[in-house]
């Protein structure tokens, strides 16, 4: 079931792309207690200035050489993804196959998907040509067929210390990605975007030239 927001689902994810993780980090650290929020460190963007942000679709694979109704599966995900969703795939580790390319990105930017979290791509060239944002561990030209398989979608699954549910938003840029828990997720956007102004604020302070311990004595932080 899809959580209800006062704003257009498509409204929250432009103006959670207005922001930066670490901000949503810190509202979660310091406001929720969230410790565990930030997906492992070694998911990197495709491209630099990348930004994904959407409700999470979760897969859930492994390495497998059991082939029997594992493209079949795959169709089906494609056409159960929907607008403005992530996809994360929880790969148990893998690092020999990739899970996405240029066909998956095609029929996932058909559907309305925002963006992938994945351990392997291929077809490099082919996702960015589609400006296409995807957050990966590696590169590698070795196919799942035969080597790494899909068991199911729109389950939980655990990213590193993180347990991702379906429609939990997920948000990242060039410094990592990051689950916020979907019946917080508006206020949690609320509360980064007021960091942002009050950052404006201290960024005044400092290019006035008041001094560091002034700047704190003014509410500021650094």
């Amino acid at each position: 079931m899809q959580t209800l927001y006062p704003v257009p689902v498509s409204e929250m994810r432009e103006r959670y792309q207005r922001l930066y993780t670490g901000a949503v980090n810190d509202v979660l650290r310091f406001t929720y207690k969230m410790h565990a929020a930030s997906l492992p460190s070694d998911y990197r963007p495709l491209a630099e200035d990348a930004k994904l942000a959407g409700m999470a679709f979760t897969i859930k694979g492994a390495p497998d050489i059991t082939t029997e109704g594992e493209f079949e599966m795959r169709a089906e995900m494609l056409e159960a993804l929907h607008e403005d969703t992530v996809v994360v795939w929880d790969c148990t580790g893998d690092v020999v196959t990739s899970q996405w390319g240029e066909v998956m990105t095609m029929a996932a930017i058909r559907a309305g998907c925002r963006g992938a979290v994945v351990n392997g791509i291929r077809d490099t060239r082919s996702i960015m040509a589609q400006q296409f944002p995807v957050f990966y561990k590696y590169r590698v030209n070795t196919g799942m067929f035969g080597r790494f398989r899909m068991y199911y979608y729109q389950k939980p699954v655990l990213i590193g210390e993180v347990i991702v549910h379906p429609g939990d938003w997920i948000f990242g840029d060039i410094d990592g990605v990051i689950c916020i828990p979907r019946d917080i997720a508006y206020d949690v956007l609320l509360a980064a975007e007021k960091i942002l102004y009050k950052e404006e604020d201290i960024k005044a302070m400092v290019r006035s030239g008041m001094k560091p311990t002034e700047v704190v004595k003014n509410g500021g932080y650094f």
